[in-house]
């Protein structure tokens, strides 16, 4: 099925995906905090025109 044994490379493989895993977790997170800071400017600046 799922062979997850790295052998004697199992010092390099595991630090390396974790650290992959990581990276990929804080860019998912990242890129929604801004988008949401994008979506909050946005907002602002629409009720500033329209008060305007």
């Amino acid at each position: 099925m799922l062979d997850l044994d790295a052998g004697t490379y199992a010092a390099f493989v595991w630090p390396a995906f974790a650290i992959s895993a990581g990276v990929l977790i804080w860019l998912v997170v990242d890129s929604l905090a801004k988008a949401s800071q994008a979506r909050a400017e946005l907002d602002r600046l629409g009720k500033e025109d329209d008060a305007g």
